[in-house]
């Protein structure tokens, strides 16, 4: 979060006071009626993210409420707002409470998740890059891209690096064989056996799947309502209202990585979409207030959703509490 701040910082910084006063003028005049439209694509996304957990932890035998893994989802993105991965543990420890399913077992359907998240990335990846060739000869001309060549061409040897790399994975294999032959007998190794055989029956879960092709089409209809919520928010300032599905993909995917890099894209998420768009003829002030819209929008649906979730969790339980 702190380097989220600098970024911030370190972008308004190197403004002056008429780009700031651009970049406030496009923030305020904008129609925040696509914002709007763009929050509920987004929550049709979370709710598909909901079923098609269910359909993970199906596989194990295990059929939670669709009322507690939906709150448990918005939990989620509300915990990793505050600490990264944060939410992939709230959301399981939800579970565990209110639907009695153990912690591990539906941590391991998370990691399958995010496995899934992480290909489904990769393709929109490729198909931005497909898609963008031409912008692909407009970095070449930048002084970056001349850095990493002359970085890459002064390495003598790596096969070295490989190399050590290998004799440091075998050192470390070969001491936790060694480690765990001499704590075998103790009680914290067959608990710690326990969470890593059910983290791996949690894992295994994508093999089980018994609607293979409803769980492949919440995957990708995940995908699309993101596109689609970035897509609308271009409509919300004249200057970004012609950009089209194409753009909307390169800005998704690049500033899933700013997410990715820090917790909830904070300072970040804006810099990257300004960025991406100047490669579009956005003047930099413009692509600094979509980036700015767009991460604002999708930030305060999570943390109003993540909190009503927070009140709502035990009152919808409360039937629960008094059986028990």
């Amino acid at each position: 979060m702190g380097l989220g701040i600098f970024l911030i910082w370190l972008f308004l910084h190197n403004l002056t006071a008429n780009e700031r006063k651009e970049i406030l003028d496009s923030f305020t005049g904008a129609n925040y009626w696509w914002i709007v439209a763009s929050i509920f694509l987004a929550l049709l996304s979370h709710i598909s993210r909901t079923i098609r957990w269910s359909m993970l932890l199906e596989t194990m035998g295990y059929e939670p409420r669709f009322k507690n893994s939906f709150l448990a989802v918005m939990i989620g993105y509300f915990a990793n707002l505050a600490l990264p991965r944060l939410g992939e543990v709230s959301r399981c420890g939800i579970l565990t409470k209110y639907e009695k399913i153990p912690l591990q077992k539906s941590f391991g359907t998370v990691v399958t998740e995010r496995a899934v998240d992480l290909l489904s990335l990769f393709i929109a990846f490729l198909i931005t890059f497909a898609l963008h060739l031409d912008k692909l000869k407009i970095f070449k001309r930048t002084k970056m891209y001349h850095k990493v060549v002359e970085r890459y061409e002064s390495i003598d040897n790596p096969i070295w690096f490989y190399v050590i790399s290998f004799l440091i994975l075998a050192v470390v294999i070969a001491l936790l064989y060694f480690i765990g032959k001499k704590i075998s007998h103790t009680n914290f190794y067959k608990k710690l056996k326990r969470i890593v055989l059910g983290f791996y029956e949690g894992i295994k879960s994508l093999m089980k799947i018994k609607r293979p092709f409803w769980f492949i089409f919440h995957s990708v209809f995940i995908w699309c309502m993101y596109l689609g919520m970035t897509w609308l928010v271009f409509f919300s300032l004249p200057e970004t209202s012609h950009l089209g599905l194409d753009v909307a993909l390169a800005v998704m995917v690049f500033g899933s990585v700013g997410i990715i890099i820090i917790q909830g894209g904070i300072g970040i998420y804006p810099w990257i979409v300004a960025e991406i768009l100047a490669l579009f003829a956005i003047s930099q002030t413009t692509g600094y207030a979509m980036g700015w819209l767009l991460w604002t929008g999708q930030t305060l649906m999570i943390i109003i959703a993540g909190i009503v979730s927070m009140i709502l969790l035990p009152i919808l339980n409360r039937d629960t509490y008094e059986k028990s």
